[in-house]
């Protein structure tokens, strides 16, 4: 298992199954906050979305390996989803392969 903006594209192309994991910048930027404030890092909630559009604006226009996702990668938008229903997923994804 590899985590990362160029993951499916670049490193491992050919792997068998590839995630591309996204949520709404407004649920990342919560997210992040939450896992800030768990460290004592006081940042606003602005500061933090700001930060999350801009890396997603860059890393998406890039020269060298944009974030972008695979043409054959599955895609999950977490937005609204618990821990639980994307195990489920991407289980039931795996499931397929090796059966």
């Amino acid at each position: 298992v590899m985590d990362g903006r160029d993951i499916g594209t670049v490193v491992f192309p050919k792997a068998e199954l590839k995630i591309f994991m996204t949520a709404s910048p407004k649920t990342r930027a919560n997210r992040r906050l939450s896992q800030l404030s768990k460290v004592n890092l006081s940042v606003s909630f602005g500061d933090v979305y700001e930060n999350i559009n801009s890396r997603d604006y860059n890393d998406s226009n890039r020269k060298d390996s944009p974030l972008m996702m695979a043409p054959d990668a599955k895609k999950i938008d977490n937005t609204n989803l618990s821990k639980s229903e994307q195990f489920e997923l991407v289980m039931s994804w795996i499931k397929k392969i090796v059966d």
